[in-house]
């Protein structure tokens, strides 16, 4: 990292981002394309958890890659300098890391991936019925390495 003062190294910060962030941003490629699709997403942290339907273009792109690379922040913050517009900045946390995704196909599985989705955004676990498991399709990003990163609030000069 180029900015050695901004990065997080501690597992416990970088799991608190995690924790934290409301949207998680998945890039793949397949030859030449790249593709980057926001998605809601569960961390149980080992591997992250999302969904989609059953056709589109992510599957297309997962189909040809499964290697994936993700991102997220947290507490973002715009840093506007009153006299110099080369100055003005973001405070913010994130985590970029990278891994493989692999398509969960159990009803056991299926049901664990949307749980964590679930709890990460309501805080608890559902129960899911075997027909809702059936419309949709669960997928796990085994995460491979990550990294955090943080710029603080700056005062104003």
């Amino acid at each position: 990292m180029r900015r050695a003062d901004r990065q997080i190294t501690a597992r416990e910060e970088i799991d608190g981002i995690l924790d934290a962030a409301q949207v998680c941003r998945l890039a793949f490629a397949r030859q030449n394309e790249p593709y980057v699709v926001p998605v809601s997403f569960g961390y149980d942290g080992a591997a992250l958890y999302f969904h989609t339907a059953s056709a589109g273009r992510k599957l297309d792109f997962i189909a040809a890659n499964n290697r994936v690379c993700f991102e997220v922040e947290h507490d973002v913050r715009l840093q506007p300098h009153p006299e110099s517009a080369c100055s003005w900045g973001f405070a913010f946390e994130s985590v970029i890391g990278y891994g493989h995704a692999s398509e969960l196909v159990s009803p056991e599985e299926r049901s664990y991936g949307l749980r964590q989705v679930m709890r990460h955004y309501a805080g608890r676990e559902y129960a899911f019925e075997p027909r809702n498991l059936a419309s949709v399709r669960v997928w796990r990003v085994d995460i491979e390495s990550m990294t955090g990163k943080r710029s603080r609030a700056k005062s104003a000069e």
